[in-house]
């Protein structure tokens, strides 16, 4: 990244993170969500060994290699080509929350599209803002191969998303809890080849496997075997320091350095949603 590029991004970071209140225009809030609890880059940017390929920001890398597929995130910056600078405004929410490209195609997984259509109108035209002022990259990433069939859709259309209160903490915890898309991670797959929310919401399980190794998402309900017997400030410090209570450093995925820009009003509403999850006991 440029000079240039680096100080105007300084800039709208120092804004962004500096109170919910001050992320006021879309580009602010594109920013905050971006570069926070949504952290399209997790995904999004290759991975080395020792975390993300800064020169490669939003270029796309592989995600999943198993049985089942072969998927890749795509390049979403906007180069006219390579990546997502044809696309409108329209088109890029609509791929967002619903998954579906301008051609019509489907996108399939692992893109949380089950929480992403819950993102507000505002805040899903926010991510666009942002997306369309990164460096764009000329990296191409292969299409992805799905051993499975992709259903017809992932739901009907969302229709309009309002808002909801920064304001009301339990309503507003759950929502960034969808679209951080914390469950997608921490529930762990069930018979059916699909995360068990019916009876493991949050119990963890789920294996990730990368660069880093091999790691396994953790329970983050509030039994004993999860989150119930830690302090605010030590998951806190779990979600965006990515270090355990005990001291040891915890492995990707998690997007550490993206949920350390989340504030500490928002990781509060987060955290206590969690807490309202039905206790689950490791297995």
């Amino acid at each position: 990244m440029n000079s240039t590029l680096s100080r105007i991004s300084a800039t709208l970071l120092a804004l962004a993170f500096a109170s919910p209140a001050a992320a006021e225009t879309l580009l602010e809030r594109g920013t905050y969500l971006v570069r926070g609890v949504v952290a399209c880059g997790n995904c999004h940017t290759p991975q080395g060994p020792n975390g993300p390929i800064a020169e490669l920001e939003f270029a796309g890398q592989l995600i999943d290699k198993s049985e089942m597929m072969t998927a890749y995130a795509p390049n979403i910056t906007p180069h006219p080509t390579a990546g997502i600078g044809k696309w409108t405004d329209d088109q890029l929410v609509k791929a967002i929350r619903e998954g579906v490209r301008p051609d019509g195609t489907l996108i399939g997984p692992p893109m949380p599209f089950h929480w992403y259509r819950m993102i507000s109108d505002r805040d899903a035209k926010a991510i666009v803002a942002y997306l369309r002022q990164v460096r764009p990259s000329a990296n191409t990433t292969p299409k992805s191969d799905y051993r499975f069939p992709l259903p017809p859709a992932w739901g009907p259309p969302p229709g309009k998303v309002a808002e909801v209160d920064a304001g009301d903490r339990a309503a507003y915890g759950k929502y960034l809890t969808a679209i951080g898309h914390c469950l997608e991670c921490h529930t762990p797959m069930g018979k059916n080849g699909r995360q068990d929310y019916e009876n493991r919401t949050g119990a963890g399980g789920f294996v990730f496997k990368g660069p880093w190794g091999v790691s396994i998402s953790a329970n983050i309900t509030p039994h004993g075997d999860g989150i119930g017997e830690f302090s605010e400030a030590q998951v806190k410090t779990m979600i965006a320091k990515g270090v355990r209570p005990d001291g040891s450093r915890m492995k990707p995925p998690m997007g550490y350095a993206y949920y350390s820009h989340i504030t500490d009003a928002d990781l509060d509403a987060l955290i206590g949603y969690l807490r309202t999850l039905p206790p689950k006991a490791d297995k």
